[in-house]
């Protein structure tokens, strides 16, 4: 088969499509992200994802099986020792993480804060597991009046500190970020990400701004993205995508705010002159409803990318190959907020298939899509993962 001179990655982050195997072992018992929210809903509305072949995967209440999809489909099974996003993400690209990214339930050691506190001449407050807006409403007010930080995190392997750019100008937050991830790198605390989280507004009209950044772990081995870009091709990263992999092995970055900019923004990729690799995260579904535990939002979110695929189709030319899928699932009708152990939704669709799609085998890591994309460029194949280039036909 002539290779596709464009691959297109989209990642519904938290998408999860049903319990993976070995659910039980991450304290997921009967998780179900598509389905239970599909369920909350009274049934989704997704005629286009129902046409690419979703509900042939696992029958969702609301879309109907498509007789003949337009994708090949199946669902992926992740390996990795995580379920969350830079584990997912990572594996995507050709990694195997078996040791996870610590993550505290509880806040953070007495030992880190304090040298937060001692580097950054503020104090933390805060420092516990929390939605980033509704900390902001708690203990924005206090923050605003002495300067403290805040710093909190998430089921997540994630540090995050909150602050007003009126109070800690930008510049300073992200060097206090940048100091946090240097003392936690390693053992004990190997977090995956320290996140800055700026916001502007009043007390009590407090609105966080789009100058987030990650500082995240850089990936333990080259991964698919490096071997594109050593290779000359291009590596377009939107959303969070670059921040995820600490910018290895991308070509160009362009920041997102939200799912519908995200697709904004994605599309606009198909107008420019490129040979290679585009890759989007939609963070919305995991941050906005999933660890919100809000499934109606959670399904008006869907609903909402599923009215853009049309614009996306359109642009799509025989040279272009489409892959759907999610890093993790995170039920919103589950307890707590963490994330859910899941299988994920795969879909693969070009306009080069005239007679429509079919049935792959259960993708057992989801590095298959790294293979998949390493075969069609003829780069570095993966350590893990098996490519399924060769079934699209």
């Amino acid at each position: 088969m002539t290779a596709f001179k464009r691959i297109h990655l989209i990642v519904l982050d938290s998408v999860g499509i049903g319990a993976a195997p070995d659910a039980a072992q991450f304290d997921d018992f009967d998780v179900d992200t598509l389905g239970h929210i599909a369920r909350e809903c009274g049934g989704l509305n997704m005629p286009n994802m129902a046409k690419l072949g979703l509900s042939n995967i696992e029958e969702i209440k609301g879309i109907p099986i498509a007789e003949q999809p337009l994708a090949y489909y199946t669902k992926m099974q992740e390996v990795s020792s995580g379920k969350d996003t830079m584990t997912g993400h990572w594996e995507m690209m050709g990694l195997r993480i078996d040791t996870p990214f610590r993550v505290f339930e509880n806040g953070f050691p007495v030992e880190l804060i304090s040298q937060i506190e001692e580097k950054t001449g503020r104090k933390v407050i805060g420092n516990k597991p929390a939605s980033g807006t509704e900390i902001i409403e708690e203990l924005g007010e206090e923050h605003v009046k002495t300067g403290a930080l805040i710093v909190y995190t998430s089921a997540d392997s994630v540090l995050q500190i909150a602050a007003h750019e009126d109070i800690v100008p930008l510049k300073e937050l992200y060097e206090i970020c940048e100091f946090c991830r240097k003392i936690t790198l390693e053992d004990p605390y190997m977090l995956g990400r320290i996140i800055a989280r700026p916001f502007i507004g009043e007390i009590g009209e407090f609105k966080r701004t789009s100058n987030r950044h990650d500082y995240a772990l850089k990936p333990f081995n080259p991964t698919i993205m490096n071997a594109l870009k050593d290779a000359g091709h291009d590596v377009i990263a939107l959303g969070k995508i670059s921040d995820i992999f600490d910018g290895e092995g991308v070509t160009q970055v362009v920041r997102t705010d939200s799912n519908s900019d995200g697709m904004d923004k994605f599309i606009a990729t198909f107008d420019e002159s490129f040979h290679g690799f585009s890759f989007l995260n939609l963070v919305d579904f995991d941050a906005l409803y999933g660890h919100r535990r809000d499934p109606k939002g959670y399904g008006q979110a869907l609903e909402d990318y599923d009215t853009r695929l049309p614009e996306v189709f359109a642009k799509m030319t025989e040279d272009d190959l489409l892959i759907l899928t999610a890093d993790h699932g995170n039920d919103p009708t589950y307890r707590g907020t963490d994330h859910t152990r899941e299988y994920v939704p795969l879909l693969v669709y070009s306009p080069r298939f005239k007679q429509g799609g079919q049935a792959l085998s259960i993708r057992e890591t989801f590095a298959d899509i790294g293979a998949t994309i390493a075969e069609n460029f003829e780069v570095t194949m993966p350590q893990h993962g098996k490519s399924f280039l060769l079934d699209l036909k």
